[in-house]
C-alpha cells in the first residue's frame, strides 16, 4: 500500500464508533437510572457530617446519680469545628457503664445553629461513663455517632 493511497482513502469506521458510543451512553443511562430506583441515591447524598467536638468533664453536677443517689459530673460539649449542624438533628446519650444501662444526659441546651464554638453542658454524667453526639439524619432514618468521650474514673 502507498502512502498516497493511504491519505486519500474514502472509507471511514463511523459505524464501528457510532456503536461503541450508543453502548456507552445506554449502559451509563441503566446505572444512573438503576442507582435512583433502588434508593441508592438518597444514602449517598445524606451522609454523616463532618465535625468535631470536645468533652471537657468536671464534677460537681445536681442530678443524683442513678446507682448510688450522689451528684453525678457534668461534661460541656463544644464544637470545635467542622461543619454547622442543626440541634434539632443532635442528641446526646450517656451509657452507665457500671450496670451496662443505657441513659439520657440531662439537661443540656444546644443553640438552634451549632457552630465551631458553640458549647452545651450536660449533668449527672457517671465517672467511667461514655457519652455520645449523635446526629440523626433529618431524611428519616439512620442515626450516625459523630463523637465520643469516657468520663474520667
Amino acid at each position: 500500500m502507498q502512502l498516497k493511497q493511504l491519505l486519500t482513502e474514502d472509507r471511514a469506521v463511523s459505524p464501528v464508533i457510532g456503536v461503541i458510543l450508543m453502548v456507552a451512553i445506554t449502559v451509563i443511562l441503566a446505572a444512573v437510572i438503576g442507582t435512583f430506583v433502588l434508593g441508592l441515591g438518597d444514602q449517598v447524598s445524606e451522609s454523616a457530617p463532618q465535625a468535631s467536638f470536645s468533652f471537657d468533664f468536671s464534677s460537681g453536677g445536681t442530678n443524683a446519680d442513678v446507682f448510688d443517689g450522689e451528684p453525678g459530673d457534668n461534661v460541656t460539649i463544644t464544637h470545635e469545628g467542622g461543619e454547622t449542624l442543626e440541634a434539632s438533628n443532635i442528641g446526646v446519650e450517656g451509657s452507665i457503664s457500671s450496670g451496662g444501662v443505657t441513659g439520657g444526659v440531662a439537661n443540656g441546651n444546644w443553640p438552634t445553629t451549632i457552630e465551631a464554638g458553640s458549647s452545651s453542658e450536660w449533668e449527672g454524667v457517671d465517672a467511667g461513663e461514655t457519652i455520645r453526639v449523635i446526629w440523626t439524619n433529618p431524611a428519616g432514618g439512620a442515626t450516625n455517632t459523630i463523637a465520643k468521650a469516657t468520663a474520667p474514673q
